[in-house]
């Protein structure tokens, strides 16, 4: 088999763990040649002279097979992807932020100049799910995809579920074990989740999904009493991503929302910074894809897992397609809604309520509402709502 060599992007946590192990392991017969970051002066624990601080030192260099993109910027990143594919290089990333919102250019992009462009890390961390989605689910027999697809939201909600931390103690400790960023907004507020869940999507259903077709609610506004609730009723409180399709085939649903889910479910089972993935399908009900979903090992593990498979010449081919849109079809849902106790709230988009409560500082109700209804809602949208669904 012949050896391959890498030009990598970003040093941090995991492009740093991946050098250490394909130094250790001369085997895989895969080779970092050239690293380039945007710090020279930062110590790193590599010879001095694979580091360069100019893209095109790999980007150019014709004796560089494999491109590593594992960088933080996702305009930087798209650049250094577009332009390697150009260069006929194949591109592994971690990045779902860019490969979301640059997701058909770069496929097209890819297929258009003969080239790999593999991203397992970017969706689950160490669950490989892209690739099962890819080669062993037939999408005229999925229903759908629902999971914790973010560990540093699963971490923070553990926290404040098991041990009854505040969310900014949750936070606080999300960021010192490395599973939360320094800015912690794409995660919290359910951008990391959506990216995740349009690419999801696409090796799914063969569904293109925007960014703005996905309701999303994230966890900032989660309060202590929502977390009572969930503790009286015997649920766990999860950031759920979720996908259905019609009985047609065709997409018609797509949330990011906080969910109650009984403690015995598999999603209620994975706890701190795992990750957990179910896929339906009309004949084999339920599968459960389960792995860490943050930090550096897991990641660094999904990408090692790409190399491995580039050197067997392996293309994600979309067998499903990349034609399927977003349908209008009503989906009901029950819905827990909390909010401070002397806010006037409109309830009339419930379809039903069938509980009520009030306090001196906090009310709830529970109902059926549309998600449909949900698109640009202020439940959705301001933050002194607490909107939780209920997994069924």
């Amino acid at each position: 088999m012949r050896n391959i060599n890498v030009g990598l992007f970003g040093f941090g946590v995991v492009g740093g763990g991946i050098y250490k192990v394909l130094e250790a392991k001369p085997q895989l017969g895969v080779s970092i040649k050239k690293i380039v970051i945007k710090n020279p002066e930062k110590e790193r624990e590599a010879p001095l002279n694979l580091f360069y601080t100019d893209a095109n030192e790999i980007i150019e260099d014709d004796n560089l097979q494999l491109v590593v993109e594992l960088i933080d910027d996702s305009e930087a990143a798209y650049q250094i992807v577009k332009r390697s594919f150009e260069k006929g290089k194949s591109v592994i990333s971690a990045n779902k932020k860019m490969i979301a919102e640059h997701h058909e250019e770069l496929i097209a992009l890819s297929q258009t100049n003969g080239v790999s462009f593999l991203y397992e890390a970017a969706v689950c961390g160490s669950v490989p799910i892209i690739r099962n989605l890819e080669e062993y689910f037939d999408n005229d027999l999925l229903t759908h995809v629902k999971g914790i697809v973010n560990g540093s939201t699963n971490f923070i909600l553990t926290q404040m579920s098991k041990y009854q931390s505040s969310y900014s103690e949750a936070l606080q400790l999300a960021q010192e074990k490395g599973f939360a960023e320094s800015n912690p907004l794409l995660d919290v507020e359910g951008f990391d989740a959506a990216y995740k869940l349009s690419i999801i999507a696409l090796h799914a259903f063969g569904a293109k999904v925007k960014q703005n077709d996905i309701i999303k609610k994230g966890i900032t506004s989660i309060h202590q009493n929502d977390l009572i609730y969930a503790k009286e009723k015997g649920f766990q409180l999860k950031l759920i991503a979720q996908a259905v399709v019609n009985e047609q085939g065709q997409a018609s649903l797509f949330s990011i929302i906080p969910s109650f889910v009984e403690r015995s479910n598999p999603l209620g089972l994975t706890n701190n910074e795992y990750n957990g993935v179910l896929v339906g399908s009309t004949l084999a009900d339920e599968q459960f894809f389960y792995g860490k979903g943050a930090g550096r090992f897991p990641t660094s593990s999904a990408v090692l897992s790409d190399i491995s498979a580039y050197k067997y010449g392996y293309k994600y081919e979309f067998k499903k397609g990349r034609n399927n849109n977003l349908v209008e079809v009503v989906r009901e849902g029950r819905f827990f809604l909390s909010f401070p106790s002397n806010k006037i709230v409109d309830l009339s988009d419930f379809k039903t309520i069938e509980e009520s409560y009030q306090s001196a500082n906090r009310n709830y109700v529970v109902g059926t509402l549309a998600y449909q209804k949900l698109k640009d809602h202020p439940f959705v949208n301001d933050a002194s709502y607490s909107l939780i669904a209920f997994n069924e």
